[in-house]
């Protein structure tokens, strides 16, 4: 029954592998040329279902469908420029992996920067209000006190 039982579970894996590897496209090309623009391309262009992710890198059905997209374009002789004019025109700029810096993006691109050095500015100055604090000194009767008891300690220690 332990046999049946391992065995059904590896056919299932493989024919689950099986049926994976049948839902990828395989796209010819001509040219190495258009082959090499082909995946450059789709590893520039965000999956807009996926959001964090290529269109090369997502299984989405849109990210296939945009795949096929830039093949056939790429096919019909287009440049990398129209394909990205075409995507944008349809996605807009979110659809570019790496938008470009213009007015629209600069705080995308300028953000992270901004907040490190906001960062580093509050940690600067709580660190220098910090070192002009003055120090808080204890008094002579407290200075006393823990020198008793220090002295209380290590007579209780030689004991």
């Amino acid at each position: 029954m332990r046999q049946l039982l391992l065995f059904l579970v590896a056919l299932s894996l493989s024919l689950s592998h099986l049926a994976s590897q049948a839902a990828i496209n395989i796209y010819k090309f001509d040219d190495p040329v258009k082959k090499e623009r082909f995946y450059n391309l789709i590893g520039q262009l965000r999956c807009t279902v996926c959001q964090n992710q290529t269109i090369a890198a997502s299984n989405a059905d849109l990210a296939k469908d945009l795949r096929d997209k830039v093949y056939k374009m790429i096919q019909e002789g287009k440049s990398d420029k129209q394909i990205k004019a075409f995507m944008v025109d349809r996605f807009t700029e979110f659809v570019l992996y790496n938008p470009p810096v213009k007015g629209s993006t600069y705080l995308l691109w300028a953000g992270p920067l901004i907040l490190i050095l906001i960062a580093i500015s509050i940690l600067f100055f709580n660190i220098r209000k910090k070192m002009n604090a003055p120090s808080e000194d204890i008094s002579d009767g407290e200075h006393e006190r823990i020198q008793a008891l220090l002295k209380d300690r290590q007579d209780g220690k030689n004991d």
